[in-house]
């Protein structure tokens, strides 16, 4: 699905709050009714504390998107409380645009860098993170991790002697292919990782059985990718009324539900939706305020769901 297509989908969702979000995007935190206290979740490994919604770059940050625009969604992500973008070589000039826009961003003094090493072989896998912090205009990448798996074995020894040096703080691995879970949780189990990053929502909620369990025992911090299973999740309620009962926890849209779903459950860390309008980002960053549902309102959510 291309990105168009993607955000023709929510907003449908979004049409009736568009204008209010995109002044509150210039306003940080007015959108979120008083509350400014961002909801943020610790680092197992180390303690270090980051704001649960981050930001991914896949399919978003391109040269289908003018820079002016891609700078205000990424503004509005530091406005309203964000710290971790997450991005890849795989995703075309992603790294590059984010670094460029770095530059002429405010209040971006609690950024967290995550990006991938996705090549073969030792020295191309060198060869690309140092192009990585150059392209992000960073010295010490936060987050480094294998995407998915390619390479792993040989990209871990080499991600361990980084960090060691200091070149980067955190390492970790990725999958977004649930054929990939089982050689996934070996790994989890028998490897030292600061972060796991994988697929969770309310469509595919399989890390429940088997890699959030796994990452507790471990104390590995969890990055979860496609919340909105790539906006399909979105068609699924077009048309549809949020219930009542979602105000309950703070959710002002469907975009809110889907997120707040995902981030209260106990393992997760972060979670990176990715974006290329300010509208969505802002709505996105409201999912890190406020109340989070219940064991017994999660139950409800999915039950919700799936009657649709």
């Amino acid at each position: 699905m291309k990105v168009y297509e993607i955000a023709v989908s929510r907003r449908h969702f979004l049409k009736a709050t568009c204008a209010m979000s995109a002044l509150m995007a210039f306003r940080p935190y007015e959108l979120f009714a008083g509350k400014t206290t961002v909801t943020t979740r610790p680092i197992p490994s180390s303690g270090e504390r980051i704001s649960v919604i981050g930001m991914g770059t896949s399919r978003t940050f391109s040269h289908d998107v003018s820079t002016q625009q891609l700078g205000e969604v990424m503004q509005a992500f530091f406005d309203h409380g964000g710290q971790l973008i997450d991005s890849s070589p795989m995703y075309g000039p992603a790294e590059s645009l984010v670094g460029d826009l770095l530059k002429t961003t405010k209040n971006s003094e609690g950024l967290f860098t995550a990006t991938k090493v996705w090549t073969d072989g030792k020295d191309a896998g060198i060869r690309q993170m140092q192009q990585s912090m150059q392209r992000l205009g960073v010295s010490v990448i936060d987050l480094m991790q294998v995407h998915n798996l390619r390479d792993w074995r040989v990209h871990i020894r080499t991600l361990r002697n980084w960090k060691e040096q200091g070149k980067i703080r955190y390492l970790g691995i990725t999958t977004s292919h649930g054929r990939q879970h089982e050689e996934f949780e070996t790994i989890m189990k028998t490897e030292p990782l600061d972060f796991v990053q994988f697929t969770y929502n309310l469509v595919d909620r399989a890390p429940e059985q088997g890699l959030f369990p796994v990452a507790a025992d471990k104390g590995i911090a969890t990055l979860i990718n496609r919340p909105f299973q790539r906006g399909e999740m979105f068609g699924r309620v077009r048309g549809k009324a949020l219930p009542e009962w979602a105000a309950e926890f703070d959710c002002k849209s469907w975009g809110q539900f889907f997120l707040k779903f995902i981030v209260s459950h106990a393992s997760v860390t972060n979670v990176i939706p990715a974006t290329s309008r300010v509208t969505h980002m802002v709505d996105n960053m409201g999912a890190g305020y406020g109340r989070l549902p219940d064991a017994k309102t999660r139950e409800r959510m999915i039950k919700h769901f799936e009657s649709l």
